[in-house]
């Protein structure tokens, strides 16, 4: 085994803690979106709001808000993260709803002023009951074919894992559930990595994309990416994006 595909090995053994993507820091570059989430959701978060944030991984995008944490709440799915915001922003005062099923069953009905979403789960209906009504959803999603070319690469009968993630198909349901869109757009974002041990990592945590990768089996496939990064340095796929801001109608109540 070469230094190079020992390495390729040991980025699939790294974990990552919450939704920290700092290991790939220098390693990969994501083009802008035509908008910025963060500054929608200052735009449409009040001081005095009730907020829930879905599935807010270790709470790291949430945090930059400096939201009052009486006013905060989070759900999240994965037990691991769990752990780590009890020890985080439990302890701040913030309220957590544990929510392995993804569809906020724990969350109270008519509580919320706005609920925001950052690559979480869409429970649309849910998301209506939890809102007051004129209550606000801010979301940006990532939509089915999300780096569809690079995990087609490595596994010709890949289809992707939410299918129906679909900016069209996810407006129609919060119509159904009786929400006015006040804006959505789609766009696709060139991301590039410049070794391909980032790609290997990459892969190791997002197995929703890349439900089949494995190191060993993988190999001639990691060889001809490093052939392909030899020619300009980069390797590139595309995200798929899209951002969704509605209001809840009265008569969702």
């Amino acid at each position: 085994m070469t230094a190079l595909e020992r390495s390729w090995f040991e980025e699939a053994q790294q974990s990552m803690h919450g939704w920290d993507f700092s290991h790939l820091a220098g390693r990969w570059q994501t083009a802008d979106l035509p908008w910025d989430y963060a500054a929608l959701v200052r735009e449409h978060l009040s001081a005095d709001d009730r907020w829930l944030d879905i599935d807010t991984g270790g709470g790291e995008l949430m945090g930059r808000f400096n939201h009052q944490p009486a006013l905060t709440a989070v759900t999240e799915r994965w037990q691991p993260n769990i752990e780590l915001l009890k020890q985080t922003v439990v302890k701040k005062g913030i309220t957590l709803y544990p929510d392995a099923a993804e569809q906020l069953t724990a969350v109270p009905n008519s509580t919320f002023d706005i609920v925001t979403n950052s690559h979480g789960a869409m429970p649309v209906k849910r998301i209506a009951e939890v809102l007051k009504p004129g209550g606000r959803f801010v979301t940006q999603q990532v939509g089915a074919t999300n780096n569809y070319a690079l995990s087609r690469f490595f596994d010709e009968h890949y289809e992707p894992a939410y299918p129906d993630n679909q900016l069209l198909t996810v407006m129609a349901q919060m119509q159904a559930a009786g929400f006015e869109i006040l804006r959505a757009e789609q766009a696709y974002a060139a991301l590039s990595f410049t070794d391909v041990g980032a790609i290997v990592y990459y892969a190791t945590v997002i197995p929703w994309e890349f439900p089949r990768f494995d190191v060993a089996r993988m190999l001639p496939k990691l060889h001809q990416l490093q052939s392909l990064l030899a020619i300009n340095g980069r390797v590139t796929t595309f995200e798929d994006r899209f951002m969704i801001i509605a209001r809840k109608l009265a008569r969702c109540d």
